[in-house]
């Protein structure tokens, strides 16, 4: 079923509230004219009765039954005589009886049983309702027996007149209701309507533009600002994605250019079999440094689509430590280097995805080799802490300046050196750091200008059963640098900052 919209919702909610307020207060307002009413009656027959008191009182306690009934009817025959009124005392003897209330003689509680506050009782009279109190008075110490009434017929004709404004006037309130529901709900909807329009504005040409803040700081507020918040996200997105693309494509672009360069050299005149050796030496590196590019390209294109995955599972450091070394052992001897693995402990068990960790120690290693002068040390180590692993990829190279310490994992950043870069392109550190992160930790950089620098990051250990650790389906560095036995080309087949 389909939902209504919000604007006709909070119409109907408005008037939905406007029209059971007028009700409740017409009803209201009738049943406290109605109580009201009834309080006004009661009080007015309680002072008759009392006024009967004032002349019993008066006449004093000698005063004999036929002198009572005397100034009784002195009193009442011509100025009262035209309403209800009964006066008797104790022993049941009449003093006075009005004519209306002779006429109707109604059944009446007798004295024994009437409350202090007297009992009120009502009784049809040709077309009249009747309503009278009787009420027991004490006066020179007797009791009589007052019974006092009154027409209902002002005060009836008083609530239905009432009553008769109040249905003309529920229907004006009610159509009233709806008319300012629809109002409010408008006027409610105007800022989020402002908004919207807005936001229609914006499309990837100006998504620097931003919706404007309200100052009350109210939900609509916070919605702003929410939705800012995430045209910001949506604008580095965007802006990270152009920049990708531009820098992917200049990278590109430069070894594309080489190999066109060098085959139109070698196709220019006849050559040598040695030139021609050289020459597809030369494109043989380029195009695995392509390869490397688009392969590192692909990857984080993959991690920002969602479609690489992680699966973490027991894995011994030591064993993880021995392919590793076996891996870079003729790289780093070709290098000059010297590469040490350090371990106290060589039971340590670790949760990671071993193809995850194994790419992230290559670009690590592969950094630090490229960075570090021949005779220098690089060091793979891990320590225990608690209840995780630390992990340190530490060298004595050239260093990297404090000041871009987050940058360096910032993709196509290539910190400045005071010599030739060596060949990169400056994804290989942001690709460890979405491999850290995806293992829950991150990967941290200690560094100075001449002092080397340290790369770190933290795994959980684990005491469940292992996972044995597949053969490393990467190849040696020695095997992939045999047709150019360079330092430079040592390198290339991750490509890292």
């Amino acid at each position: 079923m389909r939902s209504l919209p919000i604007r006709l919702r909070l119409t109907l909610w408005h008037f939905s509230m406007f029209a059971s307020a007028a009700v409740l207060i017409c009803l209201a307002s009738y049943w406290m004219l109605q109580r009201s009413l009834n309080a006004t009656e009661y009080h007015d027959l309680q002072e008759r009765a009392e006024d009967v008191q004032l002349i019993l009182t008066h006449a004093g306690p000698a005063s004999s039954l036929d002198q009572l009934r005397a100034e009784f009817a002195a009193f009442y025959t011509y100025k009262d005589d035209g309403k209800y009124l009964q006066v008797r005392d104790d022993q049941g003897n009449w003093l006075f009886r009005s004519r209306r209330l002779a006429a109707a003689n109604p059944t009446l509680p007798s004295s024994d049983h009437l409350p202090s506050a007297g009992r009120i009782s009502e009784f049809h009279q040709d077309d009249d309702l009747v309503r009278v109190l009787s009420y027991v008075v004490t006066a020179n110490g007797r009791k009589y027996e007052v019974t006092t009434g009154l027409s209902l017929d002002r005060p009836l004709l008083l609530l239905s007149r009432f009553r008769t404004n109040m249905l003309l006037l529920t229907p004006a309130v009610i159509l009233l209701a709806g008319f300012g529901g629809h109002f409010m709900s408008r006027k409610a909807l105007l800022p989020v309507a402002l908004l919207a329009a807005e936001a229609q504005r914006i499309n990837e040409c100006n998504l620097d533009h931003r919706l404007p803040v309200p100052d009350s700081k109210d939900e609509l507020s916070a919605l702003s600002s929410t939705l800012n918040n995430m045209l910001e996200r949506i604008d580095k997105a965007f802006t990270s994605v152009r920049t990708f693309t531009g820098n992917a494509s200049h990278e590109l672009r430069t070894p594309i250019s080489l190999l066109r360069t060098e085959i139109e050299v070698a196709l220019y005149r006849p050559r040598e079999e040695e030139e021609y050796r050289a020459i597809l030496g030369r494109l043989h590196e380029e195009t695995v440094r392509m390869t490397s590019l688009v392969e590192n390209l692909l990857s984080l294109a993959r991690a920002d689509g969602g479609a690489e995955t992680i699966v973490l599972a027991p894995i011994r450091l030591d064993a993880l430590f021995s392919q590793v070394a076996e891996t870079w052992k003729n790289a780093t001897i070709q290098a000059m280097l010297d590469f040490r693995i350090e371990m106290p402990e060589s039971d340590l068990v670790v949760l990671a995805d071993i193809s995850g960790i194994r790419r992230m120690l290559s670009i690590l290693l592969d950094n630090a080799c490229k960075y570090t002068p021949p005779g220098g040390v690089v060091t793979l180590r891990a320590t225990a802490a608690g209840g995780h692993v630390e992990i340190f990829v530490q060298d004595s190279g050239i260093g990297i300046d404090p000041a871009y310490n987050e940058r360096v994992f910032d993709r196509f950043f290539r910190a400045p050196t005071s010599g030739p870069l060596p060949p990169g392109s400056g994804l290989g550190l942001s690709l460890a750091r979405w491999i850290a992160q995806r293992h829950g930790t991150q990967l941290c950089l200690e560094s100075a200008p001449g002092h080397g620098s340290c790369f770190s990051f933290s795994l959980e250990r684990s005491n469940r059963a292992l996972q044995p650790i597949p053969d490393s389906p990467m190849e040696t560095r020695s095997e992939k640098v045999v047709s150019a036995p360079t330092r430079a080309s040592l390198f290339h087949d991750v490509e890292v900052k």
